[in-house]
């Protein structure tokens, strides 16, 4: 059964898909308008054939303008809040509609249809859901099989974090590799609005590399790590802390560096720092 409160894969935000799915999208519906004929297409003009399959053609496309501005909103939008499952799917509902509804106010206002306006609305939002739903869910499969099949390549090469003992992988939002850092040398991570600074030992001193993504993203991917969430702005390897004290405002952990540095335990994550040393 699907979690709806899932986040979604995030190859359906990639730009490069997003630019796929469009085309694809368009394409399907010029094919599918002129063949099958919903919408009444067939009777629109009285024309030749090839002149109605450049007249149909150009108001397909103008219908797809709806996909196109509705993802670049949800590109451009992406950062500020996570798109779940059940939100993508109400989505993708709204351009069905609206798409519907293009062409009903074409046929009605400009082809001047006959047809009762609901009734009209209904048949573009079914025809519609053909269009769109069907070209959606063939590229969903295909996206989640290229993204199966880069992580079976990652396997099979001996890249994959299960393959690499003592090393620990960064992935950015998009799931990209970006860094990869033995365990020993990791400190912890730091948010930063929507990147996070890594802190790590390079040659003994400290140093920084920043990545986009998100530190309850990374809590997941790094569940099995000694990386142990203890802040809302803090994660810390758990390898690297010399002692827990208490201060003025709470538990403290220090780490095992030549100068002292400590990192805060909120309350949240108490219980998940506890059981982390207990383990350890």
């Amino acid at each position: 059964m699907f979690d709806l409160q899932k986040p979604i894969p995030a190859y359906l935000l990639d730009k490069r898909n997003i630019t796929r799915l469009i085309l694809f999208t368009a394409a399907f519906a010029l094919v599918f308008i002129n063949v099958y004929a919903p919408f009444g297409v067939d009777v629109w003009f009285n024309v030749t054939r090839w002149t109605l399959l450049l007249y149909s053609s150009i108001i397909t496309l103008t219908g797809v303008l709806v996909v196109v501005v509705s993802r670049i909103i949800m590109y451009h939008t992406r950062h500020r809040f996570k798109v779940r499952l059940w939100q993508y799917l109400v989505w993708v509902m709204a351009e069905v509609f609206f798409m519907g509804l293009f062409y009903t106010l074409y046929q009605k206002l400009i082809l001047d249809d006959p047809r009762f306006f609901p009734d009209l609305l209904v048949v573009s939002v079914q025809n519609t859901a053909l269009v769109l739903l069907l070209p959606y869910s063939v590229l969903w499969l295909y996206f989640s099989w290229v993204e199966n099949k880069k992580k079976l390549e990652l396997i099979r090469t001996g890249q994959s974090q299960e393959h690499q003992k003592g090393m620990v992988h960064f992935n950015d939002e998009r799931g990209t590799l970006r860094l990869s850092l033995k365990a020993e040398h990791l400190l912890y991570l730091e948010a930063a609005d929507n990147y996070v600074y890594i802190h790590y030992l390079d040659n003994g001193r400290p140093e920084r590399q920043l990545l986009r993504n998100n530190l309850k993203k990374l809590s997941e991917e790094l569940a099995n790590s000694s990386l142990v969430r203890c802040h809302r702005s803090f994660m810390v390897n758990s390898e690297m802390v010399k002692l827990i004290r208490r201060g003025k405002d709470g538990l403290l952990l220090e780490l095992d560096l030549p100068e002292m540095h400590t990192l805060p335990v909120s309350k949240t994550f108490l219980e998940n720092v506890m059981q982390a040393f207990v383990r350890d």
